[in-house]
C-alpha cells in the first residue's frame, strides 16, 4: 500500500555510506527529508546531492536531518561522493542509503513499473519527529528537484503546527497567513491574533505570521 499524508512511516534498518542506520533511531527527535535517485553516477542526481550538501545549514536550522537512498551499494556510493564533491565543490555531510534488495524502495513505493520497474522515481517524503509523513513529492528522473521549494514548505508545516494558520500560494516565511475558518470566535481571535487580521471574505483573513 503507498504511504499517505498522516501515516507513521515504516521503520528499517538499511546500510549506509555512514555505516548501519536503524532509521527511526537515526532520525530521533528531528525532522527527516529522506529522497530517492534512480541510481548511482547519474548527473542530476550529483547535482541534487551537492545542492543538499551545500543547503545543510538551512536544514540544521529548521532541525531536519537530511537521508538519500540509491539502489546501489555502499562501495559504489563511496566512488559517486568522491565525484560529487569534486564537481559540485562541497563536501558531502549526510548519509546515502545503500539499497541493492530494494527493501526501503519496496517500503516506500519509490518504484513505479509504468515508469520503470528497477529504478527508484525522484521521490521525496518528509517526515514529522513523530515519524510522520507529513509531504510526499514525486518527480520524473529527468527534472531535478527544487530544494528551496522543499524548505518553504517545511518552514510552513512547522509554523502551522503550531498556530492556528495556513500558508497562502507563494507564501515564504515572514509573508501574511490565513487565518483557519475553524476560528470565528472574537475573544479567541483577538487572544491567538493580537497583531489583528484583514477580512478579505469572510472565509479568507490574513494575518502577520504569528511568530514574527
Amino acid at each position: 500500500m503507498p504511504l499517505r499524508l498522516g501515516d507513521t512511516v515504516p521503520n528499517f534498518t538499511q546500510a549506509s555510506t555512514h555505516g548501519d542506520i536503524d532509521f527511526f533511531a537515526w532520525a530521533g527527535d528531528s525532522w527527516v527529508i529522506l529522497f530517492s535517485h534512480p541510481k548511482d553516477f547519474t548527473p542530476v542526481c550529483t547535482t541534487e546531492l551537492g545542492t543538499v550538501a551545500k543547503l545543510k545549514p538551512e536544514f540544521d536550522k529548521r532541525n531536519v536531518k537530511a537521508l538519500a537512498l540509491s539502489v546501489d551499494d555502499v562501495e559504489s556510493h563511496k566512488g559517486w561522493v568522491g565525484d560529487i564533491e569534486e564537481t559540485q565543490g562541497t563536501a558531502l555531510n549526510y548519509p546515502i542509503l545503500a539499497d541493492p534488495d530494494r527493501k526501503v524502495s519496496d517500503l516506500y513505493d519509490m518504484i513505479h513499473p509504468n515508469a520503470n520497474n528497477t529504478l527508484t522515481v525522484r521521490s521525496v517524503f518528509i517526515i514529522d519527529p513523530n515519524k510522520k509523513l507529513r509531504l510526499t513529492l514525486t518527480y520524473p528522473a529527468s527534472t531535478g528537484r527544487n530544494f528551496d521549494e522543499l524548505l518553504r514548505v517545511i518552514d510552513s508545516l512547522q509554523l502551522t503546527d503550531h498556530y492556528s494558520v495556513a500558508t497562502p500560494a507563494d507564501w515564504k516565511d515572514g509573508d501574511d497567513c490565513v487565518i483557519v475558518p475553524s476560528i470565528t470566535d472574537p475573544a479567541e481571535l483577538a487572544e491567538k491574533f493580537p497583531k489583528g487580521y484583514t477580512a478579505v471574505k469572510p472565509y479568507l483573513r490574513l494575518t502577520p505570521q504569528p511568530n514574527k
